[in-house]
């Protein structure tokens, strides 16, 4: 159940009113919005009267809510929620910040080179894989502890924050200094890790899976935001269709309707949503148009001997080139 306060209403009233709401076996969450104070009651809300609430003085309106998800739902945050990291850099603030690296840390040589690039070119963070969750059993796993070491030490060099994604629980304390971690597609319905990212405070990228729905994902953050954290991010990486051009079909459409039905940030990955380096470009420059908050895209300073996804990824020539185009993309759709 949501209820709506008059703009008008004083912390007395409000106080009130929580006071009343306490009698019920539900828990009462309040949201102070630039706009409007809401609250969210949560709980078996069928034995409440609505009308009997509405009738309060600094009441102005009460809805029930259908969805399953509570915390993530825009209609209980009106407001958009913006993160921001240590380092100053906003997310959901309008602007779309570029996460930018390989797929793979695979030296420390490599990670310098790619990191120091990307920067030059414009963009905020570097996103680098230490564990890697790969089809095949004998494929490249990772540098894995090596790989977040070197993560470090670039993030050290040029002052990049450093995404990177976590495989298990037994790992979180790994990522201590890691300022946005990353659930991938395959994880994102590990649920025992969901739990226990929620009693971080630290952002979590969380990628929609390959066959998700949007309320799937959705649940999925509810997870999180359930234990505490309200720092998540959405991550549309593209999902599997009977579509072979593509490695994967990019939703353009989910942007617009996470933004309609939750208040968190949305961010692209057009690299594993095409697997095609020439596509990141027109795929980054439609996401832009779309809303999106941000995008992550795959640079590797040698595609050809890469370790993993080399296919998809661009060098940092065409991704500098690119770059520019979406920052003049950014600046002309949020005027």
């Amino acid at each position: 159940m949501i209820i709506v306060l008059k703009r008008n209403a004083t912390r007395e009233k409000m106080a009130e009113l929580e006071e009343y709401l306490s009698q019920f076996d539900v828990r009462v969450n309040k949201w102070e919005g630039t706009q409007e104070t809401v609250l969210g009651l949560i709980g078996d809300t069928y034995v409440i009267d609505a009308e009997a609430i509405g009738a309060h003085e600094v009441v102005s309106s009460v809805q029930r809510v259908q969805e399953p998800y509570k915390k993530v739902n825009r209609k209980f945050h009106p407001d958009n929620t913006v993160i921001t990291l240590e380092n100053g850099i906003k997310i959901g603030d309008g602007s779309v910040p570029i996460i930018a690296g390989p797929c793979s840390v695979e030296s420390e040589e490599q990670i310098l080179e790619v990191a120091e690039a990307i920067k030059a070119s414009g963009a905020t963070m570097l996103r680098g894989g230490a564990f890697k969750p790969r089809t095949s059993p004998y494929a490249f796993q990772g540098l894995q502890g090596e790989g977040l070491d070197l993560l470090l030490t670039a993030k050290k060099k040029t002052g990049l924050p450093i995404v990177t994604e976590i495989m298990r629980v037994s790992h979180i304390d790994l990522f201590e200094n890691v300022d946005i971690i990353q659930v991938g597609a395959r994880n994102m319905q590990n649920f025992e890790l969901l739990k226990e990212l929620g009693h971080l405070k630290k952002p979590i990228l969380l990628k929609r899976g390959l066959s998700s729905t949007i309320e799937e994902l959705l649940m999925s953050a509810e997870y999180i935001m359930a234990g505490g954290n309200d720092k998540v991010i959405f991550c549309e990486r593209g999902i599997r269709t009977f579509e072979t051009a593509t490695r994967n079909t990019l939703d353009i459409s989910a942007i617009p309707i996470l933004k309609e039905k939750s208040h968190l940030p949305v961010i692209i990955d057009p690299s594993h949503a095409a697997g095609i380096p020439s596509l990141v470009e027109p795929l980054s420059l439609a996401s832009i148009a779309a809303g999106a908050d941000g995008l992550i895209i795959e640079v590797h300073n040698d595609p050809k001997k890469a370790l993993s996804d080399g296919a998809q990824s661009l060098t940092p020539l065409q991704f500098d080139g690119i770059c520019k185009n979406l920052i003049r993309a950014t600046e002309f759709f949020r005027q």
